[in-house]
């Protein structure tokens, strides 16, 4: 159930980031997820082996685990628009969409170091396989698949009038496909299907004046209408893109419940350690605000955009995965209720705290960039 969620989600960021790849924009979230997200994994990693009594590998795994942001509980925080520029909103939206994939390699490492995973001698598996085949291969598969089933469904509905309909299948076939074919070669299918997303946005072209004389006379909403827009060959990629993102928002929202309220009814069976107060302080008021001060040092953003990319560090269903993830590669039983008692505490005060914050702060941040737009 989680690793569905988290496909959904990332798909859905991937639709909704539509800044041309070259924009330099991209190097906020690249950092956050990159430079942020590990700081993040070595300052849990120090503080799991000299204050919870945890193992090398145990504390590489707790770090790896509650590292990876949310992009999709905190609603309020995502870009409003495909093209909105917003730093705040862009590298928070991108963040959690690059870093649920990034973290996995830190996942292997943790698994490997408590003997549950090959790492290779000296680590050379790790490091060829999980982390630089495994980034670049699923980013190259999610990026070319889109790119290539995009387009060949604008081509056959704008030249032919078929494969009119059905958007909903068109985004969970790209899913499976995609995600399916980075399992495979052995790839990080997150990140693939992130890509996927993003290229598939990319096939979106500027629709021209004539929208058809089925448009015109019927109006949007007949069926005639929609199939006019779907084949034209102005609207054919537009009108296939508003299609799918919309779909997948709504199964987006219904993945995101069912997994939180599966995180409360975990919670019952679960116990709260009397480590797990001072670990989640530190997590939210001292590692993620210096892990993002070092990953964002001499980045173009204002002082208030920086404090709340500081607070913003959600987290969520990508925890819950990579926990359930470690478990059934045969985590110790023992280490497994630790570690599940502290990430399920770390969720569920993530979910509350930023949850009742992300409205008020946000509004707060938009008038005040709204008044310095007036001076």
């Amino acid at each position: 159930m989680a690793e569905v969620a988290v496909l959904i989600s990332l798909f859905a960021v991937g639709l909704k980031l539509g800044l041309p790849l070259s924009d330099k924009g991209w190097r906020l979230p690249a950092r956050l997820a990159i430079v942020s997200m590990t700081m993040t994994v070595a300052l849990i990693t120090l503080i799991g082996t000299l204050s919870l009594g945890l193992s090398l590998g145990a504390a590489v795994l707790l770090g790896a685990i509650i590292a990876p942001t949310d992009p999709v509980l905190a609603s309020d925080v995502q870009v409003l628009e495909a093209d909105d520029r917003d730093r705040l909103r862009f590298s928070l939206t991108g963040e959690g969409g690059l870093n649920d994939g990034a973290a996995f390699p830190f996942v292997m490492l943790g698994l490997g170091l408590l003997g549950l995973h090959d790492l290779g001698s000296g680590g050379w598996r790790w490091l060829v396989v999980d982390v630089l085949w495994a980034i670049s291969g699923g980013l190259l598969i999610g990026g070319v698949l889109g790119t290539l089933i995009g387009k060949l469904v604008v081509y056959l509905r704008s030249r032919h009038k078929e494969s009119v309909g059905l958007d909903e299948f068109l985004a969970l076939g790209l899913i499976a496909l995609v995600f399916g074919l980075a399992v495979l070669s052995r790839s990080n299918g997150f990140l693939a299907v992130f890509a996927a997303g993003l290229a598939l946005q990319r096939v979106k072209e500027r629709p021209g004046n004539d929208v058809g004389s089925a448009a015109r006379e019927r109006g949007l909403q007949s069926k005639q209408a929609k199939e006019a827009l779907a084949t034209h060959s102005g609207y054919a990629s537009a009108f296939m893109m508003q299609e799918v993102r919309g779909f997948n928002e709504q199964l987006e929202r219904i993945a995101e419940v069912a997994i939180v309220l599966v995180v409360g009814g975990m919670l019952s069976y679960s116990y709260l350690p009397a480590n797990a107060g001072w670990l989640i302080l530190l997590l939210f008021l001292v590692i993620r605000p210096v892990s993002v001060w070092l990953g964002l040092l001499g980045a173009p953003v204002s002082s208030d955009q920086r404090l709340l990319i500081s607070w913003f560090g959600i987290r969520g269903i990508g925890s819950i995965y990579y926990l359930m993830y470690a478990i059934n590669h045969g985590l110790p039983r023992a280490l497994a209720g630790e570690i599940t008692a502290l990430t399920l505490s770390v969720v569920a005060v993530s979910i509350v705290v930023h949850g009742i914050s992300v409205t008020p702060l946000m509004n707060l941040y938009a008038r005040r960039k709204a008044r310095r737009h007036k001076r």
